[in-house]
């Protein structure tokens, strides 16, 4: 079952970081390379991948079904399992059962762009393929395995520092492997450009070797819930191997789920999983159609690109930071109230703009509304999901929330287009506003019900 390990050292649980010089621990500043190592697979499997693709005169419909390799990002959490619990021969031993995976996943993806680098997809798809399948795994994997160093390596208080930190990496890398990625292709050719972007992943490999194993002990009541698992199986006819492979698989499999609900109760462990499902909906629904709508009301690409794209991602990193700032100077409660009231209600901004029509000083306050509070509360409710997790099941729980986070906005998002063109861009915008008021009823209960600075995460010092 799981193996318990040391508490952290005394003065590192008696330090507290506030308000800039939360960003100064090295963890903290660990975290922005290793977003950057996230960050950068996605749009090469993804966009650029697409892009790439079609340049070199791959027909349509085989490019709609190589875009099923990003699936792999939605389904994480079916071997999340084996990243908690599974220790990986001999770079386990070397480099602790974190930063194994983190290795493994990383080098996959390395050697992956590499063999697309190499590989010339009009003559030999298939291989393309197997090349992209396995991006996107090791990418999947990667993601699960830092969420899970993330949430065990600092206490709650950095929590959000670690998300800011590892947002402003995730989105440099989203340049990279997106503008980066294409000028290198205009300027030489594909092979060149997966060739850097396989090489730009020794920033996560080389992150990996240099961080430490992040020390995490098992509480009380999961070692009586593992107990149960032993004590049950010994009363079965199961024997040797059969046995020892039913322990695992509930170990793995069963008791995160069995924990979380254990831990919270049923009926606020489901308001917890309903506020996760609901909380990013308004933002999600909203940025689908956000480009058609630059587009639609004039505004030109030059433009979008310079603001919407690149301004926008400078403010969503000020809110990002920003985030951190205050949660670890006023606790993640009051920010997650905040930021559920103010994502949504900055939707009311393109509602405004859609009236003026395409004024660069409207678009530009809408992009700082938006972003800024949208950073803000991508890094609070990381650190919220993050405090949700035991740390003897951190990969397992943290990739149910991220999972759940996004899926009900990605479904509804495939109906915004219906919605525009019934009601208009106003009137789209303030539906689009509307549909976070569940997420503020929810965040509202949730100070009643589960307070997220009250609720202890079991085996993490605070």
């Amino acid at each position: 079952m799981t193996k318990e390990h040391p508490a952290a050292p005394a003065a590192d649980q008696q330090e507290t970081y506030t308000g800039l010089r939360v960003y100064l621990h090295p963890r903290v500043i660990g975290m922005v390379f290793l977003g950057f190592s996230a960050g950068l697979p996605l749009l090469l499997v993804g966009g650029t991948f697409t892009a790439w693709l079609k340049d070199l005169g791959v027909g349509l419909t085989a490019i709609g079904f190589l875009s099923w390799v990003g699936i792999a990002h939605s389904i994480k959490v079916v071997w999340a399992p084996l990243v908690d619990r599974l220790t990986l021969p001999i770079l386990g031993p070397v480099f602790g059962r974190r930063r194994s995976w983190m290795l493994l996943a990383q080098l996959s993806v390395a050697v992956a762009l590499a063999g697309i680098a190499l590989s010339d997809p009009t003559e030999h798809l298939w291989l393309v393929a197997i090349w992209a399948i396995l991006a996107a795994f090791g990418s999947a994997t990667q993601d699960v395995a830092i969420d899970a160093y993330r949430v065990e390596a600092v206490a709650r208080h950095r929590q959000a520092a670690m998300a800011a930190t590892y947002v402003f990496g995730y989105r440099v890398a989203l340049l990279a492997a997106g503008a980066g990625a294409l000028h290198i292709a205009a300027w030489g050719n594909w092979t060149l450009s997966y060739a850097v972007m396989a090489l730009l992943m020794g920033i996560g490999i080389t992150t990996t070797l240099i961080i430490r194993e992040p020390e995490v002990g098992v509480s009380r009541d999961t070692h009586k819930l593992e107990q149960r698992v032993v004590d049950y199986l010994a009363r079965t006819k199961d024997q040797g191997t059969r046995r020892r492979i039913t322990a695992w698989l509930i170990g793995a499999v069963i008791c995160p789920f069995a924990e979380f609900f254990k831990r919270f109760g049923l009926p606020v462990a489901i308001l917890i999983l309903l506020f996760i499902a609901t909380f990013r909906v308004s933002d999600i629904v909203m940025g689908v159609m956000a480009n058609p709508f630059y587009l639609d009301i004039g505004f030109s690409k030059e433009q979008i690109a310079n603001i919407a794209a690149a301004f926008g991602l400078a403010m969503t990193l000020f809110g990002a930071a920003v985030g951190g700032i205050l949660v670890s100077r006023l606790g993640i409660a009051p920010m997650l109230i905040a930021t559920a009231i103010l994502a949504p209600l900055t939707n009311l901004t393109f509602s405004w703009l859609a009236t003026i029509g395409p004024e660069i000083y409207g678009l530009i306050a809408a992009i700082v509304a938006d972003n800024v509070t949208g950073g803000m509360a991508i890094a609070v409710f990381i650190a919220y999901l993050s405090s949700l997790t035991n740390t003897a099941y951190t990969a397992t729980q943290y990739a149910l929330f991220s999972s759940l986070m996004t899926l009900p906005g990605q479904f509804l998002g495939g109906f915004t287009g219906i919605v525009a063109d019934n009601v208009g861009w106003v009137h789209f915008f303030m539906i689009s506003a509307a549909a976070g008021m569940p997420a503020i009823l929810l965040a509202i209960l949730l100070l009643k019900w589960a307070h997220p600075d009250r609720t202890s995460q079991p085996g993490k010092s605070e």
